[in-house]
Protein backbone atom coordinates (compact mmCIF):
# COMPACT_ATOMS: atom_id res chain seq x y z
CA UNK A 1 0.00 0.00 0.00
CA UNK A 2 0.65 3.48 -0.73
CA UNK A 3 0.71 6.40 1.92
CA UNK A 4 -0.58 8.47 -0.79
CA UNK A 5 -3.85 5.92 -0.60
CA UNK A 6 -4.87 7.49 2.56
CA UNK A 7 -4.98 11.35 1.54
CA UNK A 8 -7.63 13.75 1.55
CA UNK A 9 -9.03 17.42 1.06
CA UNK A 10 -9.39 19.53 3.73
CA UNK A 11 -10.97 23.29 3.89
CA UNK A 12 -8.57 25.14 6.00
CA UNK A 13 -11.41 26.88 7.93
CA UNK A 14 -12.65 23.32 8.83
CA UNK A 15 -9.62 22.70 11.21
CA UNK A 16 -10.80 23.52 14.60
CA UNK A 17 -9.00 26.16 16.24
CA UNK A 18 -10.82 27.07 19.70
CA UNK A 19 -12.76 24.61 21.71
CA UNK A 20 -16.61 24.29 22.44
CA UNK A 21 -17.82 25.96 25.96
CA UNK A 22 -19.42 22.40 26.06
CA UNK A 23 -16.91 19.52 25.91
CA UNK A 24 -20.19 17.43 25.01
CA UNK A 25 -21.55 19.65 22.69
CA UNK A 26 -19.74 18.45 19.40
CA UNK A 27 -20.89 16.51 16.82
CA UNK A 28 -20.38 12.38 16.21
CA UNK A 29 -20.47 10.67 12.96
CA UNK A 30 -21.20 6.98 13.04
CA UNK A 31 -19.84 4.42 10.89
CA UNK A 32 -21.71 0.91 11.07
CA UNK A 33 -19.37 -1.66 9.49
CA UNK A 34 -21.31 -4.11 9.18
CA UNK A 35 -23.58 -2.04 7.10
CA UNK A 36 -21.16 -0.02 4.97
CA UNK A 37 -23.03 3.10 6.43
CA UNK A 38 -23.05 6.23 8.44
CA UNK A 39 -25.13 8.81 10.12
CA UNK A 40 -24.92 12.10 11.70
CA UNK A 41 -25.64 12.41 15.45
CA UNK A 42 -24.65 14.29 18.24
CA UNK A 43 -21.76 12.86 20.95
CA UNK A 44 -24.75 13.87 23.96
CA UNK A 45 -26.14 10.69 22.24
CA UNK A 46 -22.44 8.55 22.72
CA UNK A 47 -24.09 6.63 25.67
CA UNK A 48 -26.79 5.16 24.33
CA UNK A 49 -24.67 3.36 21.99
CA UNK A 50 -23.67 1.07 25.26
CA UNK A 51 -25.11 -1.58 26.79
CA UNK A 52 -24.72 -4.30 29.44
CA UNK A 53 -21.17 -5.78 29.30
CA UNK A 54 -19.43 -3.16 27.22
CA UNK A 55 -16.38 -1.51 28.83
CA UNK A 56 -15.53 1.93 27.92
CA UNK A 57 -11.29 1.66 27.41
CA UNK A 58 -9.84 5.53 28.70
CA UNK A 59 -6.13 7.03 28.48
CA UNK A 60 -6.17 9.06 31.82
CA UNK A 61 -2.50 10.15 30.84
CA UNK A 62 -1.69 14.23 31.33
CA UNK A 63 -0.56 16.87 29.20
CA UNK A 64 2.26 18.79 30.65
CA UNK A 65 3.33 22.20 29.49
CA UNK A 66 6.48 20.48 27.14
CA UNK A 67 6.52 23.83 24.91
CA UNK A 68 9.37 26.09 26.33
CA UNK A 69 10.86 29.41 25.33
CA UNK A 70 14.03 30.02 26.48
CA UNK A 71 17.35 31.97 25.24
CA UNK A 72 20.93 30.20 24.50
CA UNK A 73 23.12 30.65 27.92
CA UNK A 74 26.75 30.72 28.26
CA UNK A 75 29.63 33.35 28.58
CA UNK A 76 32.08 34.58 25.87
CA UNK A 77 34.80 37.19 26.04
CA UNK A 78 34.66 40.06 23.63
CA UNK A 79 37.49 42.84 23.36
CA UNK A 80 36.68 46.12 24.65
CA UNK A 81 39.74 48.50 23.95
CA UNK A 82 43.62 48.72 23.87
CA UNK A 83 45.75 46.43 24.73
CA UNK A 84 42.87 43.68 24.30
CA UNK A 85 40.92 43.89 27.68
CA UNK A 86 38.20 41.96 27.81
CA UNK A 87 34.41 42.05 28.61
CA UNK A 88 32.47 39.16 29.72
CA UNK A 89 28.63 38.69 28.28
CA UNK A 90 26.34 35.83 28.08
CA UNK A 91 25.91 34.90 24.56
CA UNK A 92 21.70 35.64 23.08
CA UNK A 93 19.56 34.44 20.63
CA UNK A 94 15.84 32.83 21.04
CA UNK A 95 15.34 29.11 21.39
CA UNK A 96 12.18 26.60 21.65
CA UNK A 97 12.68 23.44 23.62
CA UNK A 98 9.39 20.92 22.27
CA UNK A 99 9.87 17.90 25.43
CA UNK A 100 9.27 14.95 23.55
CA UNK A 101 10.32 12.07 26.20
CA UNK A 102 12.17 11.19 29.14
CA UNK A 103 15.24 9.19 28.01
CA UNK A 104 17.43 8.49 31.22
CA UNK A 105 16.87 6.91 34.54
CA UNK A 106 17.26 10.41 36.50
CA UNK A 107 14.43 11.50 34.37
CA UNK A 108 16.39 14.69 33.81
CA UNK A 109 17.40 13.74 30.01
CA UNK A 110 14.86 14.38 27.53
CA UNK A 111 14.60 13.87 23.91
CA UNK A 112 13.51 16.90 22.16
CA UNK A 113 13.01 18.97 19.14
CA UNK A 114 15.01 22.49 19.45
CA UNK A 115 14.63 25.61 17.19
CA UNK A 116 16.82 27.37 15.36
CA UNK A 117 18.25 23.69 15.06
CA UNK A 118 21.47 24.66 13.18
CA UNK A 119 22.87 27.41 15.84
CA UNK A 120 22.07 24.52 18.84
CA UNK A 121 25.10 22.43 18.92
CA UNK A 122 26.13 19.62 21.46
CA UNK A 123 27.30 21.94 24.26
CA UNK A 124 25.12 24.57 24.46
CA UNK A 125 23.27 25.98 26.95
CA UNK A 126 19.46 27.23 27.72
CA UNK A 127 18.26 29.49 29.84
CA UNK A 128 14.14 29.01 30.55
CA UNK A 129 13.76 32.06 33.16
CA UNK A 130 16.09 35.34 32.23
CA UNK A 131 17.39 37.84 35.34
CA UNK A 132 18.98 40.41 34.87
CA UNK A 133 22.49 40.51 35.74
CA UNK A 134 23.97 42.83 38.69
CA UNK A 135 26.19 45.54 37.48
CA UNK A 136 29.78 43.37 37.42
CA UNK A 137 33.18 44.64 36.06
CA UNK A 138 34.00 44.92 32.55
CA UNK A 139 36.45 41.80 32.88
CA UNK A 140 34.32 40.11 35.63
CA UNK A 141 32.08 36.78 34.64
CA UNK A 142 28.94 37.48 35.85
CA UNK A 143 27.05 34.67 37.78
CA UNK A 144 24.63 32.10 36.54
CA UNK A 145 21.11 33.68 36.75
CA UNK A 146 18.36 31.68 38.78
CA UNK A 147 16.30 29.65 36.82
CA UNK A 148 15.78 26.50 34.76
CA UNK A 149 18.79 25.72 32.30
CA UNK A 150 19.54 22.99 30.17
CA UNK A 151 22.32 21.71 27.94
CA UNK A 152 22.30 20.02 24.76
CA UNK A 153 24.27 16.48 25.56
CA UNK A 154 23.38 14.40 22.16
CA UNK A 155 22.35 14.95 18.40
CA UNK A 156 19.57 12.44 16.61
CA UNK A 157 19.21 10.89 13.70
CA UNK A 158 16.43 13.14 12.19
CA UNK A 159 17.54 16.37 14.21
CA UNK A 160 16.54 15.99 17.78
CA UNK A 161 18.13 17.02 21.00
CA UNK A 162 18.88 15.05 24.12
CA UNK A 163 18.86 18.24 26.48
CA UNK A 164 19.59 17.44 30.07
CA UNK A 165 18.05 19.98 32.84
CA UNK A 166 20.16 21.32 36.01
CA UNK A 167 16.74 20.72 38.13
CA UNK A 168 17.57 18.77 41.36
CA UNK A 169 13.77 18.86 42.48
CA UNK A 170 10.48 17.93 40.68
CA UNK A 171 11.53 18.84 36.81
CA UNK A 172 7.58 18.76 36.45
CA UNK A 173 6.91 21.45 38.87
CA UNK A 174 9.61 23.68 36.63
CA UNK A 175 7.77 23.00 33.62
CA UNK A 176 4.85 24.28 35.24
CA UNK A 177 5.96 27.47 36.11
CA UNK A 178 7.90 28.19 32.35
CA UNK A 179 6.13 25.69 30.18
CA UNK A 180 3.73 26.39 27.53
CA UNK A 181 1.11 23.59 26.16
CA UNK A 182 1.85 22.12 23.11
CA UNK A 183 -1.09 23.38 21.27
CA UNK A 184 -1.10 20.96 17.68
CA UNK A 185 0.95 22.87 14.88
CA UNK A 186 -2.43 23.33 12.75
CA UNK A 187 -3.83 25.34 15.96
CA UNK A 188 -2.41 28.93 14.75
CA UNK A 189 -2.63 30.64 18.05
CA UNK A 190 -1.02 31.19 21.38
CA UNK A 191 -1.59 28.72 23.82
CA UNK A 192 -3.95 30.55 26.43
CA UNK A 193 -4.36 30.27 29.96
CA UNK A 194 -7.80 28.30 29.28
CA UNK A 195 -5.81 25.84 27.09
CA UNK A 196 -3.99 24.24 30.76
CA UNK A 197 -7.65 23.13 31.48
CA UNK A 198 -9.49 22.21 28.28
CA UNK A 199 -6.46 21.02 26.37
CA UNK A 200 -6.67 18.22 28.83
CA UNK A 201 -9.19 15.32 29.59
CA UNK A 202 -11.98 15.34 32.88
CA UNK A 203 -9.57 12.16 33.55
CA UNK A 204 -6.50 13.00 33.10
CA UNK A 205 -4.08 12.24 36.13
CA UNK A 206 -0.76 10.94 34.63
CA UNK A 207 1.48 13.29 33.29
CA UNK A 208 3.42 12.41 30.73
CA UNK A 209 1.60 13.25 26.93
CA UNK A 210 3.17 16.16 24.80
CA UNK A 211 -0.68 15.76 22.97
CA UNK A 212 -4.09 15.41 24.09
CA UNK A 213 -5.91 11.90 23.43
CA UNK A 214 -8.28 13.81 21.83
CA UNK A 215 -11.11 11.27 21.86
CA UNK A 216 -11.44 11.78 25.68
CA UNK A 217 -12.02 15.64 25.68
CA UNK A 218 -15.82 15.21 25.03
CA UNK A 219 -16.15 13.82 27.62
CA UNK A 220 -17.23 15.83 31.06
CA UNK A 221 -18.26 13.96 33.97
CA UNK A 222 -22.17 13.64 33.75
CA UNK A 223 -21.56 11.78 30.29
CA UNK A 224 -19.35 8.96 31.95
CA UNK A 225 -21.72 8.92 35.11
CA UNK A 226 -24.40 8.41 31.93
CA UNK A 227 -22.19 5.43 30.39
CA UNK A 228 -22.00 3.36 33.42
CA UNK A 229 -26.21 4.24 34.04
CA UNK A 230 -26.08 1.53 30.33
CA UNK A 231 -24.03 -0.75 32.22
CA UNK A 232 -20.84 -0.30 30.96
CA UNK A 233 -17.85 -0.31 33.27
CA UNK A 234 -15.03 1.83 32.55
CA UNK A 235 -11.31 0.96 32.56
CA UNK A 236 -8.42 3.39 32.58
CA UNK A 237 -4.75 2.97 30.35
CA UNK A 238 -2.10 4.97 30.45
CA UNK A 239 -0.15 5.79 27.40
CA UNK A 240 2.10 8.89 26.88
CA UNK A 241 1.11 10.75 23.77
CA UNK A 242 4.39 11.58 21.97
CA UNK A 243 4.63 14.34 19.07
CA UNK A 244 5.42 11.72 16.25
CA UNK A 245 1.78 10.48 17.50
CA UNK A 246 0.35 13.25 14.32
CA UNK A 247 3.70 12.77 12.47
CA UNK A 248 3.08 12.07 8.43
CA UNK A 249 4.47 8.79 7.78
CA UNK A 250 8.31 8.47 6.79
CA UNK A 251 8.25 5.85 4.42
CA UNK A 252 5.68 6.33 1.02
CA UNK A 253 5.69 2.46 1.31
CA UNK A 254 3.29 1.80 4.10
CA UNK A 255 4.95 -1.67 4.83
CA UNK A 256 7.71 -0.51 5.46
CA UNK A 257 6.73 2.33 7.94
CA UNK A 258 7.90 2.65 11.25
CA UNK A 259 6.73 4.74 13.96
CA UNK A 260 8.33 6.21 17.41
CA UNK A 261 7.65 4.37 20.44
CA UNK A 262 5.54 5.55 23.35
CA UNK A 263 5.14 4.65 26.78
CA UNK A 264 2.28 2.59 27.97
CA UNK A 265 1.14 1.09 31.52
CA UNK A 266 -2.02 -0.54 32.15
CA UNK A 267 -2.74 -2.22 36.08
CA UNK A 268 -4.02 -5.34 36.62
CA UNK A 269 -7.31 -4.41 37.85
CA UNK A 270 -7.80 -2.47 34.99
CA UNK A 271 -7.00 -5.32 32.84
CA UNK A 272 -9.19 -7.48 34.64
CA UNK A 273 -12.04 -5.14 34.00
CA UNK A 274 -11.24 -5.27 29.91
CA UNK A 275 -10.80 -8.97 29.85
CA UNK A 276 -14.64 -9.36 31.58
CA UNK A 277 -15.84 -7.43 28.75
CA UNK A 278 -18.53 -8.54 26.22
CA UNK A 279 -17.30 -5.58 24.01
CA UNK A 280 -14.33 -3.16 24.57
CA UNK A 281 -15.15 0.31 22.90
CA UNK A 282 -11.42 1.96 23.34
CA UNK A 283 -11.67 5.51 23.38
CA UNK A 284 -8.93 7.33 21.19
CA UNK A 285 -6.58 5.63 18.78
CA UNK A 286 -4.01 5.76 22.11
CA UNK A 287 -6.27 3.54 23.84
CA UNK A 288 -6.47 1.37 20.94
CA UNK A 289 -3.07 0.64 20.82
CA UNK A 290 -2.24 0.22 23.96
CA UNK A 291 -4.82 -2.97 24.19
CA UNK A 292 -3.87 -3.89 20.81
CA UNK A 293 0.10 -3.98 22.17
CA UNK A 294 -0.87 -5.40 26.10
CA UNK A 295 -2.63 -8.49 24.55
CA UNK A 296 -0.40 -9.09 21.40
CA UNK A 297 2.94 -9.16 24.46
CA UNK A 298 1.16 -9.99 27.72
CA UNK A 299 2.88 -7.28 29.09
CA UNK A 300 1.05 -4.98 30.74
CA UNK A 301 3.68 -2.19 31.37
CA UNK A 302 6.67 -1.34 28.45
CA UNK A 303 7.04 0.62 24.71
CA UNK A 304 5.10 0.03 22.09
CA UNK A 305 5.87 0.83 18.70
CA UNK A 306 2.78 -0.60 16.97
CA UNK A 307 1.50 0.09 14.06
CA UNK A 308 -2.13 -1.06 13.26
CA UNK A 309 -2.78 -0.51 9.35
CA UNK A 310 -5.46 -2.34 7.03
CA UNK A 311 -4.90 -5.61 6.58
CA UNK A 312 -3.96 -5.64 10.44
CA UNK A 313 -6.38 -8.22 13.00
CA UNK A 314 -7.76 -6.27 15.98
CA UNK A 315 -7.57 -8.79 19.12
CA UNK A 316 -9.37 -6.56 21.96
CA UNK A 317 -11.54 -4.14 20.32
CA UNK A 318 -14.93 -4.28 18.88
CA UNK A 319 -15.80 -0.41 18.70
CA UNK A 320 -13.81 2.82 18.65
CA UNK A 321 -14.27 6.47 19.68
CA UNK A 322 -11.97 8.91 17.78
CA UNK A 323 -11.26 11.97 16.38
CA UNK A 324 -10.75 13.35 12.77
CA UNK A 325 -7.02 12.50 11.68
CA UNK A 326 -4.72 13.96 9.37
CA UNK A 327 -4.00 12.84 6.21
CA UNK A 328 -1.12 10.48 5.16
CA UNK A 329 -0.50 9.82 9.44
CA UNK A 330 -0.69 6.17 11.07
CA UNK A 331 -3.81 7.48 13.25
CA UNK A 332 -5.83 7.51 9.22
CA UNK A 333 -4.90 4.22 9.14
CA UNK A 334 -5.64 2.59 12.41
CA UNK A 335 -8.98 4.00 11.39
CA UNK A 336 -8.61 2.46 8.09
CA UNK A 337 -7.46 -1.19 9.47
CA UNK A 338 -10.34 -0.82 11.77
CA UNK A 339 -13.97 0.70 9.59
CA UNK A 340 -12.28 -0.16 6.15
CA UNK A 341 -10.70 1.72 3.90
CA UNK A 342 -13.67 2.99 1.28
CA UNK A 343 -15.74 3.07 3.91
CA UNK A 344 -13.28 5.14 5.99
CA UNK A 345 -12.04 8.09 3.32
CA UNK A 346 -16.05 7.84 1.95
CA UNK A 347 -16.78 9.12 5.79
CA UNK A 348 -14.10 11.61 5.94
CA UNK A 349 -15.23 13.13 2.32
CA UNK A 350 -18.60 13.37 3.93
CA UNK A 351 -17.46 15.23 7.11
CA UNK A 352 -15.88 17.60 5.15
CA UNK A 353 -19.19 18.23 3.01
CA UNK A 354 -20.98 18.53 6.21
CA UNK A 355 -18.97 20.85 7.62
CA UNK A 356 -18.10 18.85 10.48
CA UNK A 357 -14.87 20.77 12.87
CA UNK A 358 -11.61 19.06 12.77
CA UNK A 359 -8.32 17.49 14.35
CA UNK A 360 -8.07 18.13 18.36
CA UNK A 361 -10.58 20.63 18.84
CA UNK A 362 -12.99 19.31 16.65
CA UNK A 363 -16.13 16.35 16.45
CA UNK A 364 -15.67 12.87 16.59
CA UNK A 365 -16.31 9.38 15.12
CA UNK A 366 -17.74 6.59 16.56
CA UNK A 367 -17.09 3.15 14.29
CA UNK A 368 -19.03 0.42 15.65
Amino acid sequence: MNVAEFDYQLPEELIAQQPLADRSASRMLVLYRAENRWEDRQFREFPSFLRPGDCLVLNDSRVFPARLLGHRSGVRSLPIGKGNPKRHEYLSGEVEVFLLRPVSPDGKDWEALVRPGRKMRVGERIRFRAQPAPATPPDAIPARPDGLEAEIVARGEFGERTVRFNCEGDLFEEFEKVGHIPLPPYIKRPDLAADRERYQTVFAREKGSVAAPTAGLHFTGEVLDECRAQGADVAYVTLHVGLGTFQPLHDEQVERARLHRESYRITEENAARIRAAIRVVAVGTTSMRTIETVWRSGQLSGETDIFLYPGCEFRAAGALLTNFHLPRTSLLLLVAAFAGTELTLAAYRHAVEARYRFYSYGDCMLIV
